[in-house]
């Protein structure tokens, strides 16, 4: 796509829609980007989802500050001190339809995000996240049907374990360097991230061998007298 157009938000999301993980990484392979996009396989789903979006990129550091002494009734108003001081969100204001969250937490094992805060995201518009961190109340977010990949489940709050560093910045994730507005496709295979400006030439490539598949299968499913569903279709 150099010298070319790069299209807005909403022509790439259609344009990945119907592509799998494996598709964008043969996509990118055509490109002589073989050593690009994928993220580590430890991010996994926290259940077999399926998302794409554009990435918002947000970046947390541990914290380094002492813990104070406190009672319990001191650690509750601490607590909230913590969240509006320390460890924010500025980035949660900002979303918008069609946003893939990818948050570098410094592989901290902490629930930066849980059922409350993701739940908010996807009211506003989150397609999926994917943190190199942990993640909590897991079971409520796999009932909130939130597509999430990480490398950990953890049991723990931030307060004095993270703090808010920057966001719509480059972030390494997985071992990849994801910049905002980047194109994130997520499945059971893992997550895969597309550089914006070579978006368009890898989702080419990716249908062409996602057509070939199809047509490879469906025969085969023919010859099984399978019925065809919607992956051979």
């Amino acid at each position: 796509m150099d010298g070319k157009e790069i299209p807005d938000r909403e022509e790439l999301l259609e344009l990945y829609e119907d592509l799998r993980v494996a598709d964008v990484r043969d996509g990118l392979d055509f490109l002589g980007l073989h050593q690009y996009g994928s993220m580590d396989p430890e991010i996994r789903p926290l259940k077999r989802s399926r998302a794409v979006g554009i990435a918002r990129t947000a970046r947390y550091l541990p914290y380094e500050g002492e813990i104070p002494d406190l009672t319990p009734e001191e650690y509750e108003e601490w607590s909230g001190w913590y969240y509006g001081e320390v460890c924010t969100y500025p980035w949660m204001e900002e979303l918008q339809e069609g946003d893939f969250v990818v948050i570098d937490q410094s592989r901290v094992d902490v629930g930066l995000m849980g059922s409350n805060n993701a739940l908010e995201g996807k009211k506003n518009g989150v397609k999926g996240y994917v943190t190199n961190g942990g993640v909590r109340d897991t079971d409520e977010i796999i009932l909130q049907d939130i597509p999430f990949w990480s490398s950990m489940v953890s049991q723990s709050m931030v307060q004095g374990r993270l703090r808010f560093d920057e966001h719509n910045v480059p972030v390494n994730v997985g071992g990849v360097m994801v910049n905002p507005g980047d194109v994130v496709v997520a499945d059971g295979d893992g997550v895969i991230v597309v550089p914006r400006k070579k978006a368009v030439d890898a989702a080419h490539w990716a249908h062409h061998m996602l057509k070939e598949d199809k047509e490879s299968r469906r025969k085969l499913y023919e010859d099984l007298g399978w019925e065809l569903d919607d992956t051979v279709k």
